[in-house]
């Protein structure tokens, strides 16, 4: 795994004084964010899956499932960053930081070290000039061709109509690349692994690609009331 800095990924600032999460452009522009825009159009039925599961645990039990997720998101993320990096991180001490330091290594071991050749940015701030913005895990070369790239974890193995969120999410990063950049990226990847260490990856491209580009489209169209 090669460093490759090919473009510059200016981070964008964060504003929240409006209570949306909000990217600030080079050009000054106050844009939503991905995330902002794919909770806000969540279907009906979505929004009733996940009403019924707080009310069968109980509110309290559903925000420390959410919080122990984040916590444990949040460290494995920063453990690949910096393996990525080259920094050779130490496994933390506490549980989560074994935990994620384990799940990192099952991501590392099965996908990166084996596919990954460049490392073109990480934590990479992406936008679509007057639409949208938001931050990408990873781009870079992944099974020879350039990839946009974003690391998950899941409490458990995931089927494929569970990820349809992460599919639209990865697609709106992959278009603002190309707008940008002027790149003709075509792929998409997502790494997972849960705390029981088991893998899981999807590449997204071709055919069901275009579908995800006509999916985040009509959420986009959605959000601004077009």
């Amino acid at each position: 795994m090669q460093l490759v800095p090919k473009f510059t990924y200016e981070k964008l600032a964060r504003d929240e004084s409006s209570g949306r999460r909000l990217y600030r452009t080079p050009g000054g522009h106050a844009l939503s964010s991905v995330t902002t825009i794919l909770d806000a159009t969540k279907s009906v039925e979505a929004k009733a899956a996940l009403q019924a599961w707080r009310r069968s645990i109980g509110d309290k039990a559903a925000q420390q499932i959410s919080t122990e997720s984040a916590t444990r998101g949040t460290i494995m993320h920063s453990y690949l960053e910096k393996t990525l990096l080259g920094e050779n991180p130490t496994r933390g001490t506490n549980f989560y930081h074994k935990q994620a330091w384990d799940m990192a290594q099952v991501i590392l071991d099965n996908y990166l070290r084996p596919n990954l050749t460049e490392v073109w940015g990480l934590e990479a701030s992406l936008y679509y000039p007057e639409l949208y913005a938001g931050t990408a895990d990873m781009v870079g070369v992944y099974n020879g061709r350039p990839a946009i790239m974003d690391f998950k974890q899941s409490n458990r193995i995931k089927r494929d109509d569970r990820v349809v969120d992460y599919k639209t999410q990865l697609t709106a990063y992959l278009l603002s690349h190309n707008a940008v950049y002027g790149t003709d990226i075509d792929r998409g990847v997502i790494l997972m692994c849960t705390p029981a260490l088991e893998p899981q990856t999807w590449v997204l491209e071709g055919a069901e690609l275009e579908h995800y580009k006509q999916v985040w489209w009509q959420k986009v169209a959605e959000y601004y009331q077009v």
